[in-house]
């Protein structure tokens, strides 16, 4: 054919090296802030680690500097238009099944969607795609000072999913990392709950964590199932959004 478009999944699209020139003076900036949000969130997490008494708001900026970097670092991608709005669009599927399930504690369905994206999509959809399900979720569950803490747990989830990659395709593998992060995720939000609000002893943390015990069970133990009944179907779903972000057209 010698006009008209092709789709093709192999050949890259069509560029100039004018067009590769201007995107660099458009990156260097995001990098820089990216760089300055991760500074931030270190500066926070030492002034947490001097002034304990100011824990609370020490450890909401960090984790806020680090939400912020990982909204950057989503915005550096090469297709980002395409990936944001398909983050979009799955966060908001994610964000629909937490709150369908809030009625059973514990249950979070947001860990196995953030995972299987990293895993089908890679690391920076699976972590912005667990961003946006908890924030959008929690519009409609509550808001607070644990929302940002939420969206850095469950983006952590969906870079767990996509350093795994191909490993969690296998159901059994895919049963046993998602029980395991379901306890990660409960554990790290009970640490910061019992380093921003509670005395810094080890006592006091034995207590909180042995009182969430049964929900982080509860989510580990939904999450296995939720992989068991729906695990093969989430992927060949996801696949299928893969390849529509992975397709170029090209004209000739």
């Amino acid at each position: 054919m010698s006009s008209g478009a092709t789709t093709s999944r192999s050949r890259p699209p069509l560029t100039t090296p004018a067009l590769r020139d201007a995107a660099r003076p458009r990156r260097l900036p995001l990098v820089v802030l990216g760089f300055g949000a991760l500074a931030a969130a270190f500066g926070a997490s030492a002034w947490a680690a001097l002034d304990p008494s100011r824990a609370g708001l020490s450890l909401l900026l960090a984790a806020g500097s680090l939400v912020i970097a990982g909204a950057l670092w989503l915005e550096s991608g090469k297709s980002s238009t395409k990936e944001i709005a398909l983050i979009a669009a799955l966060g908001a599927v994610a964000a629909a099944g937490r709150v369908l399930f809030a009625f059973i504690p514990g249950v979070q369905p947001v860990t196995v969607i953030a995972m299987a994206s990293g895993a089908a999509l890679g690391a920076r959809a699976g972590a912005g795609i667990g961003a946006v399900a908890a924030l959008s979720s929690n519009f409609f569950l509550g808001q607070g000072i644990w929302t940002p803490w939420q969206m850095l747990g469950w983006a952590i989830c969906g870079a767990v999913g996509g350093a795994l990659g191909g490993i969690l395709r296998r159901r059994s593998a895919f049963v046993a990392v998602a029980f395991v992060m379901g306890l990660a995720f409960s554990l790290m939000m009970d640490i910061w709950e019992w380093y921003s609000f509670y005395p810094h002893t080890w006592q006091a943390l034995g207590t909180l964590v042995a009182r969430g015990l049964p929900f982080g069970l509860a989510h580990a133990i939904g999450n296995a199932l939720i992989v068991l009944i729906a695990g093969p179907e989430l992927f060949k779903m996801l696949d299928r959004y893969g390849s529509r972000l992975r397709t170029e057209v090209v004209w000739r």
